[in-house]
């Protein structure tokens, strides 16, 4: 069994062989030292602590087997512990313990360790073979159980998992590959056999390659020492990159590399288990072998048709390959951008949402990842001294309490720990650390012994300044705060030598956000107050600069509400332009400002002014014909709407009130019509028969029905009478007609010009409103409502036009033509109206057409797959806000997105905290504001296709759409024209 030493070995490494083939008891210090020098470059044994290395070398015997050797068979009681030192084994499993039909799950290569099952004298749980000829070092039972009495604390988790940890009620085939499963992930010391899909995947890449720049793959030369047929890292991202448009960055190409690196489809030369952007040596697992073949015609034409896909796949997965792979690096190996990534992840993660900004980078740095495959796995004992910090990111846990279960999942509470996948702080010292850093850097300003300005300090610059540079200062970020102190502290912070700029963010968040926790009837004294305090300073450069601080927030604040300050505000501003302008006698340095303060106040009263002279009248729906065909114009809460509110019997009543009229005040105005207003409700009701019934307070209603909806006033009684009118039903018949003789650009540009005018409508502060509750601050936000609208009137547009369509062959047509929308939205940056339009062709209604998807060309069918990974939602949309990251404006986002991003915002975090503003959660929802506020920073002016003949036409279709938005109906369409088959 064991074969005779053979000559190709050095004389060096002769000489450590010979020192552990001699007998323990005849080994001198010299032999130990000799035995040391060779282990201290063994994989599997580079973490063990010196001392025991040097037990290892008393103890340890070499042993060098052929190739098709079997070094112990499963069921087999084990007697040593081995180290592969060179070669590789496999490692055979049988769910028969039958050795005929074992199967090999995975190789071991150099550096990796096995047997520790001798521990507790439990059968072998696998059967090893040599795959070639391999150099073990062997540790025999007795002496390997004196070593782990003695450290194996140092041993634990460094040979397999947790030795004892793992409950081995199941299967020994089981528990064997989750054993060979955690030492992969964790220690990356041999490879498990890669899914078939991963392994398509790599030979994909590689036919790939060898056909469009076979050069790639080639012998290499470095330090003397020639690697066969490898690639280099940064090629492999470089050539990944000019693939596929799904490819957005380097770092997204390099975690779906990293996929290929865990399942052993590449393989580093070295056997490093991270992939790296650099000048470093992969090779893919068909060029381990020395007769590598070379792709055939018909592999190369498969890989052409394949790729795509292929890169589409990875790129799903690629990002938590990568993130595993940033979190196993120890916390002080990962670079800048590896902490922002980790950072982005914690961001998204519910349970930390009430932690600081500052809190969540520093976990950044010392989060580890752990992974248990196994249900039943036990993470610790209750009594157990804790040593870590547990965050959920996948999976859920049992928690028994003294004989009582309780299940925890991420969605069930935030106590948390969990299987698959941990993010773990590595000691309890780390956590302690991060926690009192915060604290040490937190300063507290108190009144009366309670808190009312709490600041946190931070670097100005952390990642943008240079390493060592004097010029890197300490900035104090508001945490939370009452509103005056956070006003008051803004103003001292302003610089008073510039405009209002970016440097002044935390002024521009306070601004935007402060009608959440100080409306403007209770702020203008405010600012009144800091205008008017100065006047009793001795030093006339201090009144000064704190005077013009006062006036260009004022400013700021003007024109950021604009349309939105009401009357009050405008008596505000009047009376502090007078002040000012008083100030200015006896201050002439301030004439400057005076004069633009004049000219935001005059433009101010003459937007009020003309509100007030021309009311803006909304014929019925909002979707109306006459409405539609003009050029969108922001809606005012005070302008007013004609508006038909029905009975039960379907009659009507057309009343004319302001758009931000509460519930209320329609009843009134219904009841003036109807005779009575007692025990009157009112209803919305969809199209499908849903109701929803109003509450009095409610504001703004009009623009929240649904696409189809109508609204109803009744009796409480008469509520489940109401059935929905004739013409809710929406379309009987398609437009197709007319639709395939329009150019798909031409549709897709007008329909962005539409979208575009929508979106400009909206007021930044109406997304304010819509987070917290438009009841809460008593404000419209209509134009965003109807802009939401807009994403689902095109999104059924298109399941509506499909489901229409009774010809097959027609139905193909169309699918080719909304791709082509779809498409060109995309080029226009209009991708709310490229999601809507893919989310239409997703619907169940228009996805379960097999017969016509499958005469859609190959081509179409490729474009729809690329389109569908960018609305992937994994990991919180990354596919898209890699994309859009990208973008320049003018851009119309996803607005559904940016409205839930928000929300969680909001949702996730206190508004106050022990009764101060919580600052940090504005200044994260201002963020998402002025993203909006930077699409919108350039106007959309693309070059307009060439005019066809029917260009009038489409400028009017795409801005009255006809839809069925019940889903019933659609479903049933849908059968019709492709019944299920049996």
């Amino acid at each position: 069994m064991v074969a005779a030493h053979t000559s190709s070995h050095s004389s060096e490494s002769a000489e450590w062989i010979i020192c552990l083939d001699k007998r323990p008891a005849e080994r001198s210090g010299e032999d130990v030292d000799i035995i040391l020098a060779r282990l201290r470059n063994v994989k599997a044994l580079e973490r063990f602590h010196p001392r025991l290395l040097q037990q290892i070398c008393l103890c340890g015997f070499y042993e060098c087997l052929e190739k098709g050797i079997t070094l112990f068979r499963q069921g087999d009681i084990g007697t040593s512990w081995y180290a592969v030192l060179s070669g590789s084994l496999d490692v055979k499993v049988s769910e028969t313990s039958s050795y005929q039909d074992a199967v090999t799950i995975c190789t071991l290569g150099t550096g990796t360790a096995f047997g520790e099952s001798i521990l507790d004298n439990t059968p072998r749980h696998a059967t090893i073979v040599t795959r070639e000829f391999s150099e073990l070092l062997r540790i025999e039972q007795k002496e390997f159980r004196s070593l782990w009495e003695k450290f194996h604390h140092c041993m634990a988790g460094l040979l397999a998992p947790p030795y004892g940890v793992m409950d081995s009620s199941g299967s020994d085939s089981e528990y064997f590959r989750d054993a060979l499963f955690f030492v992969c992930l964790f220690y990356g010391i041999f490879s498990i056999v890669p899914s078939e899909k991963i392994l398509r995947a790599g030979k994909i890449l590689r036919h790939a390659i060898l056909s469009r720049a076979p050069h790639m793959i080639r012998d290499r030369k470095y330090h003397l020492k020639t690697y066969r047929q490898c690639c280099v890292g940064t090629e492999l991202v470089d050539w990944q990159m000019l693939q596929c448009s799904c490819v957005h960055s380097r770092i997204q190409a390099v975690g779906m590399w990293q996929v290929l690196l865990e399942e052993g489809v590449l393989n580093h030369v070295d056997g490093e288990t991270v992939f790296q952007d650099k000048y470093l040596f992969y090779r893919f697992l068909d060029d381990e072998q020395e007769d590598a073949l070379i792709p055939s015609e018909e592999e190369r034409r498969e890989s052409q048709e394949e790729l795509q896909d292929t890169l589409l796949f990875l790129s799903q997965i690629g990002p938590d390959a990568l993130m595993r792979m940033i979190l196993r690096k120890p916390p002080s190996e990962r670079t800048p951008d590896d902490l922002e990534i980790i950072y982005e992840e914690l961001l998204h993660i519910k349970a930390l949402s009430h932690l600081s900004t500052t809190v969540k980078r520093e976990l950044a740095g010392v989060l580890i990842f752990e992974s248990h495959e196994r249900a039943g796995t036990v993470l610790f004992h209750q009594g157990e001294e804790g040593t870590s910090w547990y965050i959920i990111l996948k999976g859920s846990v049992n928690v028994v309490i003294y004989g009582k279960v309780g299940d925890y999942s991420p969605h069930k509470g935030p106590l948390i720990l969990t299987f698959v996948g941990l993010l773990v702080t590595d000691q309890r010292a780390a956590l302690r650390r991060v926690l009192s850093d915060v604290e040490a850097n937190t300063v507290r300003l108190k009144e009366h012994g309670q808190d009312v300005l709490v600041l946190e300090k931070s670097l100005s610059s952390s990642r943008n300044s240079v390493q060592g540079s004097s010029a890197a200062h300490h900035k104090y970020n508001i945490m939370s705060g009452t509103p005056e102190k956070i006003l008051e502290h803004l103003l001292e912070m302003m610089r008073s030598d510039s405009q209002f700029t970016e440097s002044d963010s935390a002024l521009d968040d306070f601004v935007l956000t402060h009608c959440v926790f100080i409306p403007n009837s209770r702020l203008c004294p405010v600012y009144h107050a800091q205008a008017s305090q100065d006047s009793e300073m001795e030093k006339l450069d201090y009144t000064l600069n704190n005077k013009r601080r006062v006036i260009r927030l004022v400013m700021k604040w003007a024109a950021v509400h604009g349309e939105h300050l009401q009357q009050q505000d405008m008596v505000f501003l009047e009376e502090f332009l007078v002040a000012v302008s008083e100030d200015a006698k006896v201050l002439p340095a301030l004439r400057d400002q005076l004069t633009e303060l004049e000219k935001i106040i005059k433009s101010s009263a003459d937007d009020a002014r003309s509100s007030q002279r021309k009311h803006k009248v909304l014929l019925q729906h909002f979707n109306m014909v006459d409405e539609k065909l003009q050029k969108r114009q922001p809606i005012k809460g005070d302008d007013e709407i004609l508006f038909k509110v029905y009975c039960c019997d379907h009659t009507y009543t057309t009343i004319r009130v302001p758009v931000a009229s509460s519930v209320r005040e329609v009843l009134e105005a219904v009841a003036d019509k109807l005779g009575s207003a007692e025990d009157l409700i009112l209803v919305g009701l969809s199209s499908a028969g849903e109701k929803v019934v109003f509450k009095p307070n409610d504001v703004s209603i009009f623009s929240t029905l649904s696409i189809n909806g109508r609204l109803f006033a009744c009796q409480r009684d008469q509520l489940d009478v109401l059935v929905p009118l004739s013409e809710q039903e929406g379309l009987s018949l398609g437009s197709l007609a007319n639709f395939e003789l329009m150019s798909s650009k031409d549709v897709a540009y007008h329909m962005t010009f539409y979208d575009w005018e929508l979106f400009h409508c909206v007021h930044e502060l109406e997304l304010i409103h819509h987070t917290f509750g438009r009841q809460h601050v008593k404000k419209t936000t209509v134009n965003l409502d109807l802009f939401l609208q807009r994403f689902n009137e095109i999104q059924f547009w298109v399941i509506t036009e499909v489901c229409l369509c009774s010809q097959l062959n027609k139905r193909v047509q169309l699918l080719k033509k909304f791709i082509k929308i779809a498409a060109h939205c995309k080029e226009y940056k209009n991708l709310n109206a490229f999601f809507a339009v893919i989310m239409g062709l997703s619907h169940p209604a228009v996805s379960r057409l097999s017969q016509t998807w499958e005469k859609l060309p190959s081509k179409f069918k490729k474009f729809y797959g690329e389109f569908e990974n960018l609305m992937d939602p994994s990991r919180n949309h990354r596919a898209y806000r890699l994309t859009v990251a990208k973008l320049a404006p003018p851009v119309i986002p996803f607005m559904p997105l940016m409205i839930k991003d928000m929300t969680f915002t909001h949702e996730g975090n206190k508004t106050f905290i022990d009764n101060l503003v919580n600052f940090e959660k504005m200044r994260m929802i201002a963020k998402t504001v002025k993203t909006v506020r930077y699409y919108r920073s350039q106007t959309f002016s693309p070059d307009s296709p060439q005019a066809g003949k029917h260009h009038p036409d489409v400028w009017t279709y795409v801005r009255q759409l006809s839809v069925i938005d019940n889903q019933r109906t659609l479903t049933q369409l849908s059968h019709g024209l492709e019944p299920r088959r049996s």
